[in-house]
């Protein structure tokens, strides 16, 4: 069971969508910083929904975006770091 992290938009890097080709449905994603934009784009919820994708709430507070990504799971960061001790690996993209 990995957690990849996404930092970038897809507009800005390739990282979610090569991360998409490697991911196994027992994974989680973590998106964090611009990669959270990439939830206002209907191709990438469509992409992602089949798949456990968590957002951090300080980057989506930072942006404002509550409201547009408030059907996402949000976590703080103690949340992040217990992500990374129940998984076995940690990938950032």
């Amino acid at each position: 069971m990995i957690l990849h992290h996404i930092q970038s938009s897809p507009t800005q890097s390739a990282a979610l969508k090569l991360c998409l080709r490697y991911i196994n449905t027992t994974d989680s994603i973590l998106l964090s910083s611009n990669a959270v934009n990439c939830l206002l784009i209907k191709e990438w919820q469509s992409r992602l929904n089949d798949y456990n994708v968590l957002v951090l709430e300080d980057d989506v507070i930072a942006r404002g975006l509550q409201s547009r990504l408030s059907a996402f799971k949000m976590i703080g960061y103690a949340d992040f770091v217990a992500l990374t001790l129940t998984h076995n690996k940690v990938i950032c993209w």
